[in-house]
C-alpha cells in the first residue's frame, strides 16, 4: 500500500491533540494552584495536580522507575500506531480517526512524563462526594479513540474490509 492511500492523513488530528493538550497543560500548571479545587460547574473542577504513574495513579508511589517504564511503553505504543495508520487504508475513517486519538494523547502524556517526569493532570468530575481520578485532554483523547477502536472491531471492521477490497 503507498503511504498516499494510507490513513496518516489523520496525523494532523494526532497534532491538533498534542498542541492542546500540551497549551492546556502550560497554562493549569502556570495558573492554578497545585491540589485546590476550582468548581467550574456542579460536577466538574479544574484541579491542577501530577501524576507519576499510569491510569488512576497506577504505580504513582513505585520509587521513580515507574517513570521510564511508562515512557517505554508509550514509546512502544505510538511506533505501533504510527505502523498501523500507514497500514489502514484511507477509506477507514473511523479506525484512522480512532488510531490518530490514540497517537495524540500518548505522545502528550510521553512529552510530559519525559520533560516533568509526572503527567499533568486537571480536570475533576465529581458527583456529591464521589470522585473520578482527575485527567487531562491527552487521558480523554485515549479514551474517546480506545472506545472508537472497540466499536470500529464490533460493527465496522468487516464492512469496511469488504468495501476496501471492493474498491481495489
Amino acid at each position: 500500500m503507498t503511504q498516499s492511500r494510507s490513513a496518516l492523513i489523520w496525523l494532523w488530528l494526532s497534532a491538533i491533540i498534542i498542541v492542546l493538550d500540551l497549551a492546556i497543560k502550560y497554562w493549569a500548571d502556570a495558573v492554578l494552584p497545585y491540589g485546590i479545587a476550582h468548581p467550574q460547574l456542579p460536577v466538574f473542577d479544574l484541579t491542577l495536580l501530577y501524576n507519576k504513574g499510569a491510569a488512576f495513579s497506577f504505580l504513582a508511589g513505585a520509587g521513580g522507575w515507574q517513570r521510564w517504564f511508562f515512557a517505554v511503553i508509550a514509546i512502544g505504543v505510538s511506533i505501533v500506531l504510527l505502523v498501523w495508520l500507514a497500514r489502514t487504508q484511507r477509506t477507514q475513517r473511523w479506525l484512522g480517526c480512532s488510531l490518530a486519538l490514540v497517537l495524540g494523547g500518548a505522545i502528550g502524556n510521553l512529552y510530559d512524563r519525559i520533560v516533568h517526569g509526572y503527567v499533568i493532570d486537571y480536570i475533576s468530575l465529581h458527583y456529591d462526594q464521589y470522585y473520578f481520578p482527575a485527567f487531562n485532554l491527552a487521558d480523554a483523547a485515549i479514551t474517546v479513540g480506545a472506545i472508537m477502536l472497540i466499536i470500529d472491531m464490533l460493527w465496522f471492521s468487516g464492512s469496511e474490509s469488504a468495501e476496501t477490497e471492493k474498491s481495489e
